[in-house]
């Protein structure tokens, strides 16, 4: 039976933006709100469509978008209601406005080389990258670009990610609240030399990511390793942290696929960390660097697009989306204190990042080639990780467990028994495979690896995956 709620929705077809997720969004407005509760029902997508007069199958691809995100649950024979799990959070916050195999193929020197998870290379958009340094350099005012630019990057080109964080990820930020780095490492190391100082406590996800603990005590702090399981990072822990402990600083996590693992932090859990978060007055550092690659409905929304968190740095890539060998990372926050800083800090080091590869990558994201290829890569990862997916299935199901991602470019292996990591790591060199020992995403024993396959070919996947798994037997008796 339909509830007194009515969807108040109107297709914007200047919005570039599916029909299904602009429903979608509008229901989770309804929610965040109060017009919507926990508990109530929404009408049959039958019955939706109808009433929006629209294709019923453009209601059931938005209800699952919102049952994939969690704001709402299906009950079977009963039909769609909004989650009971919503912690309640207010909106109440007036908005700023701005006006602005033995013997497998070598590569790499002999060594099939199983990475973090790199994108390959052989698909970047290289001839349109040189294109668009060649318009560059044909333009009239080509001697603008020749002298010093912005500590935090071409204006113009801050403005366009402004508008696509904005238009994709659901944030509400402008040109003035990012500063564009060299790489995603880059931003993680202004954002700790500015925000921390010694004594200071960062809460990490364990296991997490290496680089970034690195840089947060090379800034003097201290970590606090939480684990990760299902849903992502165990928010009763860091609850307890919080209790304990009065110098944590931050929280560093990457939410939409963790590293190395690759689970979704639940929506309970985030909503409960914005509030934690807000409650202890600490910040949220959130590594996207993931996010493009995503062969579901859609990538879940960062935590940092959330109006509710108070204290955030959002740091992304582009490396992955155009090439690997160019350095185009950012971060993203609201305090414009830390964004001085980390400007002022920058210039120390290296003065303003590279306004003509800036250039060249907004005009092909103004040209279209960037959301071409972003489409093309999709496609291949995608096709590449359902083939992946079939063989592990076909050489590991008895050796070890696995579950088949929603994005990004690689696989978290969990063998089903304990293994000496050193004699894994050994063996398969030897045979010309190299992984990352598990010693590299934590300080305590990890029994799973990280199994990259963007940028090996799908015969030296098939290869390497049933010798790994004949290794794995092998030690497990």
């Amino acid at each position: 039976m339909l509830r007194p709620w009515k969807l108040e929705f109107e297709i914007d077809k200047k919005l570039n933006k599916a029909v299904y997720l602009q429903i979608a969004d509008t229901i989770i407005a309804d929610i965040r709100s109060g017009r919507l509760k926990s508990g109530d029902a929404l009408p049959g997508s039958r019955n939706l469509a109808n009433i929006l007069k629209i294709n019923r199958n453009t209601v059931v691809e938005a209800y699952q978008v919102l049952i994939n995100e969690e704001w709402v649950i299906s009950k079977e024979r009963k039909g769609i209601f909004v989650s009971d799990q919503l912690p309640a959070l207010h909106e109440n916050r007036t908005e700023k406005r701005f006006d602005t195999l033995d013997n497998p193929i070598m590569v790499h020197g002999g060594i099939i080389n199983f990475d973090d998870g790199h994108p390959d290379s052989k698909i970047a958009p290289v001839t349109e990258l040189a294109r668009a340094y060649r318009q560059i350099f044909g333009i009239k005012a080509k001697w603008q670009m020749m002298g010093y630019g912005n500590e935090h990057g071409d204006v113009e080109f801050r403005k366009m990610i402004s508008q696509m964080l904005n238009h994709q990820r659901g944030m509400q930020i402008n040109e003035y609240e990012i500063s564009i780095t060299r790489g995603s490492q880059m931003a993680m190391f202004l954002t700790a030399q500015s925000l921390l100082s010694p004594g200071d406590c960062v809460i990490v996800e364990d296991p997490g990511y290496q680089p970034a603990w690195q840089a947060f005590e090379y800034a003097g702090a201290k970590l606090f390793p939480v684990s990760v399981d299902e849903e992502g990072i165990n928010v009763k822990a860091i609850e307890k942290l919080l209790s304990q402990h009065k110098n944590i600083k931050a929280i560093y996590i990457t939410p939409h696929r963790q590293y190395p693992t690759m689970v979704t932090l639940s929506l309970p859990r985030r909503l409960k960390l914005i509030e934690l978060a807000n409650q202890h007055h600490i910040t949220i550092i959130e590594d996207d660097y993931d996010n493009e690659f995503h062969f579901g409905y859609r990538p879940i929304l960062p935590i940092s697009s959330f109006p509710e968190l108070n204290h955030y740095v959002y740091v992304g890539t582009l490396s992955k989306v155009v090439a690997p060998a160019l350095r185009i990372g950012y971060l993203v926050t609201k305090n414009q204190e830390l964004l001085q800083k980390i400007g002022s800090l920058r210039k120390i080091i290296d003065v303003h990042g590279d306004v003509i590869m800036e250039q060249a990558v907004l005009q092909l994201i103004k040209d279209g080639a960037v959301k071409k290829h972003i489409r093309k890569a999709t496609a291949h990862y995608k096709h590449k990780r359902d083939f992946v997916y079939s063989l592990l299935n076909k050489y590991m199901k008895d050796v070890a467990d696995f579950a088949l991602p929603e994005g990004g470019l690689a696989f978290w292996i969990v063998p089903k028994f304990t293994l000496d990591w050193d004699k894994v790591a050994s063996l398969l060199l030897e045979k010309n495979i190299k992984i990352i020992h598990p010693k590299q995403y934590s300080r305590n024993h990890i029994n799973g690896f990280r199994l990259s396959y963007g940028s090996v070919s799908e015969e030296q996947l098939e290869q390497s995956i049933q010798i790994i798994a004949g290794v794995f037997s092998q030690l497990s008796q």
